[in-house]
């Protein structure tokens, strides 16, 4: 379906684009019309880096002390002030945040690289989704395992940081193809199902 363009003109070249007007001006989309639903979003992400500096998270003798808590913690925190962050997010009353981090030792056959793999969570009851809240949980996370990492691997990289699931709204439920999900997460009761692995959500929020 093609959207409308704001200001009513479907030829614009930015329409569908509901972040931006007519004119192709930035703008904070309208969503005082829309019923509130719940929202969840699932994003993750990656930090790769040496099988030693993994080793050392692991034994917790890094100098500023328990990664995995404190980058955990710092997820929570991005999540809650991503209006702050992203000019045009709207304030959003989380009702949970979640962030999981787990070591990820070398592959088999692979480059040598250990890596934390990072999944958040976010949740809430609005009138638009978490989406930007559970990428900001895994981005914000990853860049302070490598903080709390850099004084020994420099070289560390963060990858792949990717929405893989959400569900609430008029777009339905996304899910990308290839990714495993936690439980209790496979179903979106009362949404419109998109296309598993292409969905592609309706412009809007």
């Amino acid at each position: 379906m093609t959207a409308e363009a704001p200001g009513g003109d479907p030829s614009s070249p930015f329409a569908g684009f509901s972040h931006l007007d007519a004119a192709g001006r930035a703008r904070m989309v309208d969503v005082g019309a829309k019923p509130e639903s719940e929202r969840v979003a699932v994003a993750r992400g990656a930090v790769r880096m040496r099988p030693e500096t993994l080793e050392r998270i692991a034994r917790g003798d890094l100098p500023k002390g328990d990664v995995f808590a404190v980058a955990r913690v710092a997820g929570i925190l991005a999540a809650k002030r991503v209006d702050e962050l992203i000019p045009l997010c709207h304030p959003v009353p989380l009702s949970s945040v979640r962030v999981d981090l787990r070591g990820r030792p070398p592959e088999p056959g692979g480059d040598g690289l250990a890596a934390v793999e990072i999944e958040a969570e976010a949740r809430t009851v609005a009138r638009t989704g978490v989406e930007m809240e559970a990428l900001a949980a895994v981005s914000v996370a990853a860049l302070t395992v490598y903080d709390m990492c850099k004084a020994v691997d420099r070289a560390m990289e963060v990858e792949a940081v990717r929405l893989v699931y959400k569900r609430g709204g008029r777009s339905g439920t996304f899910l990308r193809a290839g990714e495993p999900l936690p439980p209790g997460l496979e179903e979106g009761p009362g949404d419109p199902a998109s296309p598993v692995g292409g969905a592609q959500d309706t412009p809007g929020e």
